[in-house]
């Protein structure tokens, strides 16, 4: 789910950038800016890169078993875990193009002001695993900011971050049958 969550984002945004810059081509695509040696991504010149940075559990833990019954045996299972993905919008331009990365970059964020929730209402297509889609800035300072792209290989270019919220991964596979404790019968047997 992780993925149909960003390849819709990187799909929304790209329908609204391609409208609003005038451009036949793909403007967005998933990917880091690297590849796994280290050399640069091809697929990622001259694109607005979006990909994971981080993975946060949401709240508490919560309770270690559900329940779910059919009234004679109980299946017992995990709780779902809701997670918020960290995900990066990249404009990876150099040189005399480099003004586009910033056009880009500001394009990305007017698009999630205004619509920072997409849902199967306002974006058709979304994965029907997925409820919503909430996208908020993420601020982060530039001792974070150069931890950051440190670990993402070191080569800063314009960006901006943003919280996804809240991605439910709920399996709903029961791990173990339990019966059902009844009330006790109370009398005298005989």
């Amino acid at each position: 789910m992780i993925d149909a969550a960003i390849h819709h984002i990187a799909g929304h945004l790209n329908a609204v950038l391609r409208r609003s810059h005038q451009s036949a081509e793909d403007l967005v695509v998933v990917t880091g800016l690297q590849e796994s040696d280290g050399s640069p991504a091809a697929t990622a010149t001259q694109r607005l890169s979006v990909f994971l940075v981080n993975l946060e559990r949401e709240g508490a833990p919560g309770l270690p078993v559900q329940a779910l019954g059919n009234g004679e045996r109980l299946a017992r299972s995990a709780p779902p875990v809701h997670l918020n993905l960290l995900v990066m919008f990249a404009a990876n331009y150099g040189g005399t193009t480099y003004p586009e990365a910033l056009k880009l970059v500001g394009s990305t964020i007017a698009c999630f002001q205004a619509t920072p929730v997409l849902d199967s209402q306002n974006s058709p297509g979304l994965d029907p695993r997925l409820d919503k889609l909430t996208l908020s800035i993420e601020s982060i300072g530039l001792q974070e900011m150069a931890s950051l792209w440190g670990a993402l290989g070191g080569r800063y270019v314009p960006s901006v971050l943003y919280r996804v919220r809240l991605l439910t991964i709920d399996a709903r596979q029961p791990d173990a049958q339990l019966p059902i404790v009844r009330t006790p019968r109370v009398g005298v047997h005989g």
